[in-house]
């Protein structure tokens, strides 16, 4: 899994790569984190259970991210680790995460930014050429 942030005018864009679809997301979320402050910064030591639905993987991703920062707006928390499940059969794609991480500590994480939610701008989520799943979009920070 490989995630990287990207520039995007006064929003940041979030990345994530890798050999499957998962593990992609995984790495968007981690992303995500980094546009707030260095992931590996924040300790692994509480569980939050997270499912979404949507029509399709574009919008999952979306509706991860969001989730994601509804949690960590409500229980003060940032999260460092990942455990995607991904079921694109029928319908609806869904998918159940495990996330870990620990409540905020302004002087050890030393927050950047405030993420307010996830956009459909730069939206992608794919299998490119190399055989590397792709999950990326922008969010409003």
């Amino acid at each position: 899994m490989a995630w990287e942030t990207f520039a995007h005018e006064a929003d940041i864009g979030v990345r994530g790569t890798g050999a499957t679809l998962a593990e992609a997301f995984a790495g968007a979320a981690t992303a995500l984190t980094a546009a707030i402050c260095d992931p590996a910064a924040v300790a692994p030591r509480e569980a939050v259970a997270i499912a979404s639905t949507a029509p399709d993987v574009e919008l999952l991703l979306v509706d991860w991210l969001n989730a994601l920062v509804f949690e960590m707006a409500t229980r003060r928390m940032l999260f460092s680790r990942f455990d995607v499940l991904i079921d694109v059969a029928g319908d609806d794609s869904r998918l159940l995460a495990t996330v870990w991480g620990e409540p905020v500590d302004v002087g050890r994480h030393q927050p950047a930014a405030e993420v307010k939610g996830v956009s459909y701008c730069e939206l992608k989520v794919g299998l490119q050429a190399d055989g590397q799943w792709l999950a990326q979009c922008v969010v409003d920070v």
